[in-house]
């Protein structure tokens, strides 16, 4: 495989982060230099400013059919869901101190609540199944009287699963329970109502739908309260301080406009592609099994665990032949642990170590697809090669 330059370039890695559109840099450029204003400031140029983030609110709001004043702007998906789960258990703590999440969420929820449990709150984890499915009834029979929050992700960015979110839904407002939900991996590339769902926050950001990075937003729903995990400013009603990030927050608005409009076609074309990858690849090497479930999963979205040899290695190889790929979430790609999400799923850890996730975008075509299916295959085959763990198998499978 050597040094030479790769006969293709294939970018499949779109869950770690996206392209900003043409039409959404267009939007963002004039914010950085022409339109520069502060949107708190009582002039002219902070009025143009302030305008642009409320055309913004109302762009992302009606991405996920809210209303405009329930978005919060924030820095990240990470930092909207500490706010969720942070700031909502906190202005509850009157009322109890219990929370439930799901064993596969984003560390930013996990460690969220398990920071608050340091603090004196209590935390129930839900178990998955082995497609990495919460079962609504597992909520609800975790709810307790103490219960003031539950969040669940709605889909899952290692494994692609959707959720039942709007089945859990209704169970936790039965019980008059607020509910979280961390959509950052599926707003903007499935369709997503806030009210379908039974939900009263949900956390996005716009890196995952083709919006800049470091531009998301909380949705919550009016009148919960929110203890701000910073202080210092009126920003945001207060809920987020600190001076807006205008060009930003103008690109996530934008983004989602665009998303309203292109995520039919976005499915359209990105599942057949999706497809081809999850027949393909276990057709075309020996011990790969799809991670997640089959058919209940993000569009755009194929994973899976190839046994005998470790992602990272792969992800390396790959690279020299100008793929970019994942092995298990970005957040945690350079750990080189396990997936949590793989190991609550039932996956041992030493296959668990062998995760692939393939993640599409617009700009992938069938070509890309089957330039992947001519290049991986050589690559596991070199790899198992050198793996004692592989040499081990065929020796007893000979006898």
């Amino acid at each position: 495989m050597g040094n030479a330059k790769p006969e293709r370039k294939v970018y499949v890695d779109y869950i770690a982060t996206n392209p900003v559109l043409p039409a959404v840099l267009e939007a963002m450029l004039p914010y950085f230099q022409d339109v520069y204003g502060n949107p708190q400031s009582l002039h002219a140029w902070g009025d143009v400013a302030r305008e642009a983030i409320e055309k913004a609110r109302e762009q992302v709001a009606a991405l996920i059919s809210g209303n405009p004043e329930e978005v919060i702007f924030t820095s990240s998906g990470s930092e909207a869901n500490n706010l969720a789960i942070k700031g909502l258990a906190q202005g509850q703590a009157g009322k109890g101190k219990h929370i439930i999440v799901s064993a596969i969420e984003h560390f930013s929820v996990l460690h969220a609540a398990r920071t608050l449990e340091k603090a004196g709150f209590e935390l129930t984890v839900v178990p998955v199944d082995k497609y990495g499915l919460v079962d609504p009834d597992e909520v609800a029979k975790s709810i307790r009287k103490d219960t003031i929050l539950v969040s669940i992700m709605h889909a899952n960015g290692e494994v692609g699963t959707i959720e039942p979110i709007a089945e859990i839904g209704k169970k936790v407002k039965e019980a008059g329970v607020l509910f979280h939900t961390d959509a950052v991996a599926s707003t903007g590339n499935i369709p997503v109502n806030v009210n379908e769902l039974g939900v009263d926050a949900l956390s996005l950001a716009g890196n995952q739908f083709y919006g800049p990075k470091g531009a998301a937003a909380l949705w919550l729903r009016k009148r919960l309260r929110l203890i701000p995990l910073m202080d210092g400013g009126v920003q945001e009603g207060g809920r987020r301080p600190g001076t807006e990030n205008v060009p930003a927050i103008v690109g996530l608005g934008k983004a989602a406009e665009l998303a309203v409009r292109d995520i039919p076609s976005r499915m359209e074309k990105l599942s057949p592609l999706r497809d081809k990858l999850i027949k393909g690849i276990p057709m075309a090497i020996e011990h790969v099994f799809l991670t997640g479930h089959p058919s209940q999963r993000l569009p755009h979205h194929a994973s899976f665990c190839i046994e005998f040899i470790e992602g990272e290695a792969m992800l390396l190889l790959l690279n020299s032949q100008g793929i970019a790929v994942s092995s298990g979430s970005a957040c945690t790609s350079r750990a080189l642990k396990a997936s949590h999400v793989l190991i609550a799923m039932g996956i041992p850890h030493e296959i668990a170590q062998g995760s692939l996730l393939f993640s599409l975008g617009v700009d992938n075509n069938e070509a890309d697809i089957d330039y992947v299916l001519k290049k991986l295959p050589p690559i596991v085959d070199r790899l198992r090669q050198m793996s004692p763990l592989y040499a081990k198998f065929m020796k007893e499978k000979r006898g």
